[in-house]
C-alpha cells in the first residue's frame, strides 16, 4: 500500500498544476460545518474551527466528502465545482486519508490504498 500511495504522490509532483492557490479552511469536516437556518427560509452553512491555509480550491471539498458532510450537491453547485468533481476528490483526499491512517490506525489504510489507486487513474 505504501508504495502505490508514493507512487500516487510521485504523479501529483510530476503534474504542471496551473491552479491558483486558495484560501482554505484546512479542517472543513462535516463536525466543522454547521447548518443554520437562512433568513427567509432554507439553510445557511456556517464553518467553525478553522486551519486557513493555502492550496489548492478543491481540498475543503475533498474534505468534505470524505467525511460525509450533508448538502454536498448543494455545497459544490454554490463554490461553482466542476462536472467532473467527483472524479477529482480522491486526489485532494489522500492526504486527509493518509493523516488519519497515521495517526487513527490502519481502518484508513483501504480508503486510503482506494484514494491513491483512484488519484493514479486521473493522472494518467
Amino acid at each position: 500500500a505504501l508504495a502505490l500511495v508514493e507512487r500516487a504522490c510521485d504523479a501529483i509532483a510530476a503534474r504542471d498544476w496551473d491552479v491558483a492557490p486558495a484560501r482554505l479552511h484546512g479542517d472543513l469536516w462535516s463536525g466543522n460545518l454547521i447548518f443554520t437556518p437562512a433568513p427567509g427560509g432554507g439553510v445557511r452553512g456556517v464553518m467553525i474551527d478553522p486551519a486557513a491555509h493555502g492550496g489548492h480550491p478543491y481540498t475543503d471539498l475533498g474534505m468534505l466528502a470524505l467525511f460525509d458532510a450533508p448538502l454536498l450537491d448543494e455545497i459544490f453547485g454554490g463554490y461553482g465545482a466542476p462536472e467532473d468533481i467527483w472524479e477529482q476528490l480522491p486526489l485532494h483526499q489522500l492526504h486527509p486519508l493518509a493523516v488519519h491512517a497515521q495517526t487513527h490506525g490502519p481502518a484508513y489504510a483501504q480508503p486510503l490504498t482506494r484514494a491513491a489507486q483512484a488519484t493514479l487513474e486521473l493522472l494518467r
